[in-house]
């Protein structure tokens, strides 16, 4: 089985830049999409053999999250368990689950889950919300593997390792390096799961996902690793194979993939 995860910056453009050519190019069995930056009805974007499962924000033009599957769910459930987003007494972060951040999708054997994590944004003025959400999110997870093996993709808006962005050292303050955002996904491997791409290449340098529109950033290749395929530990010995394809453009993102033998 072949997985896509594409942060596509809005499917609307991406669809003038490429978006079905990929899509059919990839002839994946789960083509997960993060930031589709839509509301219902807005795209009718159908391909012959998929279904499609689609989250929104309830903010127009923002977040927003699909999955293209060949394969029937036994069920699909959005967002976060409400018991979970109850259990924490501060309420300031419950704006980032009306964002339509996570669909989970359930099957004989295993979840997938697309997740678009918040940003902690300029200044770090999200920092403490996105710990909230990271929490959740793992516990989440955590409820899931309990029951059977979990595929996570998504934008998780955090670059692990000093190896995962170009600029480590000037970037220790900025969203998406902070010791917090990098110590929550640390936490989040530690519950049970496994970054593929780094099972496959540990030290692998200068591979990334992410570049800035700015300063011809992904010409240098100044670039961030902040997608993920990530899967429960007890499937590592399914992998197949991870990729990262930094020759698709179409978005500042680039897609992540993984092929499991299920």
């Amino acid at each position: 089985m072949t997985f896509i995860s594409w942060n596509v910056n809005g499917l609307r453009a991406a669809c003038g830049k490429g978006f079905s050519e990929v899509f059919a190019m990839f002839d994946a069995d789960f083509f997960c999409l993060q930031e589709t930056k839509m509301q219902a009805g807005q795209l009718d974007l159908a391909f012959p053999g998929y279904q499609s499962y689609w989250s929104y924000a309830e903010k127009k033009g923002y977040s927003g999250t699909a999955i293209y599957t060949k394969h029937t769910p036994l069920s699909v459930t959005y967002g976060l368990p409400q018991d979970i987003i109850e259990s924490f007494s501060n309420k300031d972060w419950l704006d980032m689950t009306t964002e339509g951040r996570v669909i989970t999708l359930e099957y004989d054997t295993f979840y997938v889950v697309t997740v678009y994590t918040p940003n902690s944004q300029d200044g770090l003025k999200r920092l403490d919300q996105r710990m909230i959400w990271d929490d959740a999110f793992r516990q989440y997870m955590q409820r899931l593997d309990q029951k059977k093996s979990v595929f996570i993709c998504g934008d998780m808006n955090v670059a692990h390792q000093e190896i995962d962005l170009k600029n480590p050292k000037t970037n220790r303050k900025n969203a998406g390096f902070t010791d917090e955002e990098r110590a929550k996904f640390t936490e989040l491997l530690n519950a049970g799961f496994t970054d593929t791409f780094r099972h496959f290449y540990p030290d692998a340098e200068n591979i990334y996902s992410w570049w800035s529109y700015r300063f011809h950033a992904r010409e240098k290749n100044t670039g961030w690793r902040i997608d993920y395929w990530l899967c429960s530990n007890r499937a590592t010995p399914h992998l197949e194979a991870a990729k990262i394809h930094t020759d698709i453009m179409g978005s500042d993102h680039c897609p992540v993939e993984v092929t499991v033998k299920l």
